[in-house]
């Protein structure tokens, strides 16, 4: 029986606590070694029975939301109707709490939630693996976003396997203005490391083992990103932010995947309320928000 009142599903943002970067494949593509932590900042994606396919938004930002077939929400929808023969006959609305355009795959997030809301709207019962595959043709960040927890990436990001994660990790967020096109950060790495042997990415085994262990102080020295320099050449002033929220104590800063969000590790929620407090007074940054990981994945409430 498909629910008239509507399914909603709750699916995290991520930080990239490792992210390294191979040479742009063949396809354009670049294989990555990208270790995913889900963290405690959500949106919700309600999905109603409808006459057609329409999107709405609400929230943060909701303004730069796309509310086309181009939204991932949407994208999903069809998908999952197209494999089971069916029309994508449904209202999807988003209530956006991730930053938009901030590296945190707010939108991977909501493709990932518009597709777990649809299957149970639409009484389809897929399998965890089905949905897997169309999250991988939706995009690479989007199967880490039905999955959650801590994950290790490779491809192109889109296959996953699951890791340990010990105790809970502190983060601030700080929120640029505007966004950074993961593409466009991308093609700056590309033009960064011309001419450049690029090594084959790994993960550190370093880092899984803080990650494992639950060990912040190790978390925080192993942190990486190899698209960092890129997202500075394009935004120097990250830079700023970067520095004011380690001055005020935050045990190591990076921007988070393409970015233009900036992340940073603290030791506890006490340093996570200093720490976000200084970055809103710095004005190196539009807000700051504080969260918590790992997180669960994409789950019906």
């Amino acid at each position: 029986m498909t629910p008239t009142a509507g399914v909603t599903v709750r699916v995290p943002a991520k930080v990239n606590v490792q992210l390294a970067v191979g040479a742009a494949r063949p396809d354009g593509f670049h294989d990555l070694a990208n270790v995913f932590l889900a963290v405690s900042l959500h949106d919700e994606v309600t999905a109603t029975p409808a006459a057609e396919l329409t999107v709405t938004c609400e929230g943060p930002d909701a303004d730069k939301v796309p509310l086309d077939r181009s939204n991932l929400a949407a994208r999903a929808a069809e998908l999952l109707a197209a494999r089971h023969g069916i029309s994508p006959d449904v209202h999807l609305h988003i209530a956006k709490d991730i930053p938009v355009a901030g590296g945190m795959a707010g939108g991977s997030a909501d493709g990932a939630g518009a597709l777990l809301a649809c299957d149970a709207l639409w009484g389809l019962n897929s399998s965890r693996e089905e949905l897997l595959e169309i999250c991988a043709e939706l995009g690479s960040d989007v199967p880490f976003s039905l999955v959650g927890g801590a994950a290790l990436g490779t491809g192109r990001g889109e296959k996953l396997t699951e890791l340990p994660a010990g105790g809970t990790f502190h983060w601030v967020f700080a929120v640029a203005d505007g966004g950074l096109s993961t593409p466009v950060v991308f093609g700056e790495f590309d033009r960064l490391t011309s001419g450049v042997d690029v090594p084959e990415p790994a993960a550190s085994p370093v880092l899984l083992d803080a990650l494992r262990t639950g060990d912040t102080t190790a978390l925080a020295a192993a942190l990486a990103n190899d698209l960092q320099a890129a997202a500075l050449s394009l935004r120097p002033s990250l830079a700023e932010t970067l520095t004011a929220g380690t001055d005020a104590g935050a045990l190591a800063a990076l921007v988070s995947g393409s970015g233009p969000t900036t992340a940073f590790l603290v030791k506890d929620a006490e340093a996570a309320e200093t720490v976000a407090a200084a970055l809103t007074a710095s004005g190196t940054c539009r807000t700051a928000r504080v969260a918590t990981s790992p997180a669960p994945g994409a789950v019906v409430l």
